[in-house]
């Protein structure tokens, strides 16, 4: 784990302890990936970041069944998600460099 990483785990760990798990997802990926960026470009990118963030977490919530627990589909739909991101992650790897972990 490279230095920048294990400083972004640290955040991640922090924030979230501070109910702020997405800001932290947010800060990790500004200390790995836009560390010479504009601040412009880090305004666009955390718009950007936290728009997607928004919309998959009030999506999750319109599709779960209204059961107090997960049904089979509600887990269906929670996998379909995963693989969706984990396609993703096999992207951003390419692009900033394997993680080595979820952050």
């Amino acid at each position: 784990m490279t230095d920048k990483h294990k400083l972004a785990a640290e955040l991640t760990k922090k924030l979230a302890d501070e109910g702020k798990l997405i800001e932290a997802g947010f800060a990790a990926m500004q200390i790995i990936a836009l560390q010479n960026a504009p601040e412009a470009q880090i305004s666009d990118m955390r718009i950007a970041y936290m728009a997607g963030a928004e919309h998959l977490f009030r999506s999750i919530i319109v599709i779960m069944d209204a059961d107090a627990e997960p049904t089979a589909q509600d887990m269906r739909r929670m996998d379909l998600i995963d693989a969706e991101l984990e396609q993703w992650r096999a992207v951003l790897e390419g692009y900033v460099g394997k993680t080595g972990g979820r952050a």
